[in-house]
């Protein structure tokens, strides 16, 4: 594969599923379209840049929501005929009854099963569901509730900093959101569950900056490992075992070999990535003077020139050069 680095970088905010910073507020009022472009903190418009974040999807209910089953899904309406089977195609919800295939819009107000870190389930309903347009033709989104019995209330699942609701991107498998461990971080795949991706978190802002993992490949290369490559990247997780080495707000620029990142910023090179973490990185990173405690970074003798996204790269970040 040839390398080009492209025009439009990305600078990250808040982790992989929703960190509920006022960015992610600014966020939210753009449900189902394409996130605007953000502001730096001095006022200036930052073209195609976004903030990082620490975060691999929302923790709205006290711990994490790991995965949606597909089985068990009930239609709004009671008298409707009953889901016996329910997928998603891209990232648009379908579902099997007697009468035919309902998809999209049908399945406003339905009720799914959720699955949280403990083993426990909840009940979510979608409460609003806005068809993509425009530049993210393919990219649904979906307001969903969670009831919690102790109050007895639906309650956003994907909240801003002012507790109102986020959308959430539906995507195939689920993701392993242990920290320090092998495999944690990784995607999982799960031919029996989903996952909502809350906006502002690395799973959703990764689908924004382009790596739709539904989408098949672009330039030979696979979305879905350039989209487990940007949560790793998003994170700062270079060790590729879950752990984060950055703090939220931290800029970075991203480019890729493919097409879909461009490369607008003369900063220093961070770190090269693909699906398992970084595979080598500079000493100048967004952890700063955290320990960075794995061998990550060893990988590769030289790091940083483009004839490495023929031998495994797959993103490039940058951090602002030191002045």
């Amino acid at each position: 594969m040839v390398a080009r680095r492209m025009v439009g970088a990305v600078v990250i905010a808040c982790g992989l599923v929703g960190c509920g910073s006022a960015v992610e507020v600014e966020e939210s009022r753009t449900l189902g379209t394409q996130v605007a472009e953000l502001s730096s903190p001095n006022g200036r418009n930052l073209n195609g840049r976004n903030l990082n974040g620490r975060n691999l999807n929302s923790t709205e209910l006290g711990q994490m929501l790991v995965s949606v089953r597909f089985a068990g899904a009930e239609r709004a309406d009671a008298g409707a005929p009953a889901l016996s089977n329910t997928w998603l195609d891209g990232s648009v919800l379908h579902g099997a009854t007697s009468q035919g295939v309902v998809s999209g819009m049908d399945l406003l107000g339905a009720r799914f099963v959720g699955e949280l870190g403990s083993g426990d389930t909840v009940p979510l309903r979608i409460d609003d569901i806005q068809p993509a347009t425009g530049a993210s033709a393919d990219v649904w989104v979906y307001r969903v509730s969670y009831y919690a019995a102790d109050e007895g209330a639906w309650k956003p699942a994907c909240q801003a900093a002012d507790g109102s609701a986020l959308g959430a991107i539906a995507l195939t498998g689920r993701w392993d959101y242990r920290q320090g461990v092998a495999g944690g971080g990784a995607k999982i795949e799960d031919a029996q569950a989903f996952t909502f991706a809350c906006e502002g978190a690395a799973l959703a802002k990764c689908v924004r900056f382009g790596y739709r993992p539904w989408a098949g490949s672009v330039n030979g290369q696979s979305l879905g490992e350039l989209h487990q490559a940007c949560t790793r990247m998003v994170r700062a997780d270079f060790c590729g075992d879950g752990t984060s080495y950055t703090t939220d707000g931290n800029w970075v620029n991203l480019y890729d070999a493919s097409g879909v990142q461009q490369d607008s910023e003369s900063w220093s090179l961070e770190a090269e990535w693909d699906a398992a973490g970084a595979r080598c990185r500079s000493q100048t990173t967004r952890a700063g003077t955290q320990a960075v405690s794995c061998s990550s970074g060893t990988v590769v003798p030289t790091c940083g020139p483009s004839s490495n996204f023929e031998t495994g790269a797959l993103l490039v970040s940058e951090v602002p050069l030191v002045p």
